[in-house]
């Protein structure tokens, strides 16, 4: 513990024992969400508290009976990790990818301002028809917009290569529930992983996607 002048209590200063006591506290606060859940779903649960701080986020979070499996094994085999905004792409921790996997965000590709107004839509949709030739296989992480996520959904509808696991997780009090609904409740199969409601953005996909990356927490 470290002292500081004029302040009457110690603080923690050690790094190491900081990230020990932080997931420590998590999984005791939490402990009867975790129960009963799979551990690699809960991992990806408790780094997502941490990005957060909120506790009480297992009452929104859902996911097919294999997302994070499907997930975790596409990043093993090599498949990129597309982002529809350079935050998530930015935050994830590369040394816990497993191959070196490429981070992909095509939102300021050249032709996407252009794109999105030939589609009638917002910038962060028309990147993801960039995607095309990426998606089969690939992990898919939205934190940002929903309409990135609807697009997406659309693509695949209409014939898109499949993504191994899609985690839809953008915030926001336009069309971010909803987005996560049609995800959820989707006819196609897609494995997904979502914190339903408005709650979401790019610190918790961040965590989403560095929890499935490495089993080490």
């Amino acid at each position: 513990m470290t002292q500081i002048s004029g302040w009457p209590g110690a603080y923690e200063a050690n790094g190491v024992e900081i990230y020990r006591e932080s997931f420590a506290t998590i999984r005791s606060e939490v402990a009867p969400d975790l129960a009963g859940m799979p551990a690699d779903a809960a991992r990806v649960l408790v780094r997502m508290i941490h990005s957060s701080g909120m506790t009480d986020l297992a009452q929104d979070f859902a996911y097919s009976p294999n997302a994070v499996k499907a997930a975790r094994q596409a990043l093993l085999d090599g498949a990129p990790v597309l982002c529809d905004a350079q935050m998530v792409a930015s935050g994830i921790t590369r040394a816990r990818l497993p191959k070196d996997n490429e981070i992909v965000c095509t939102l300021n590709a050249p032709g996407v301002p252009q794109l999105a107004a030939e589609l009638n839509t917002t910038r962060s949709a028309a990147a993801i028809d960039l995607w095309r030739d990426r998606l089969e296989g690939s992990v898919v992480a939205i934190g940002n917009a929903p309409t990135a996520l609807f697009r997406l959904l659309e693509l695949i509808r209409d014939g898109a290569p499949r993504p191994a696991a899609i985690l839809g997780i953008p915030v926001g009090f336009i069309g971010a529930a909803e987005s996560k609904r049609a995800l959820s409740d989707n006819p196609l199969g897609l494995e997904y992983l979502v914190v339903h409601g408005r709650r979401g953005g790019s610190a918790m996909t961040v965590g989403a996607v560095n929890a499935i990356a490495s089993e080490k927490e």
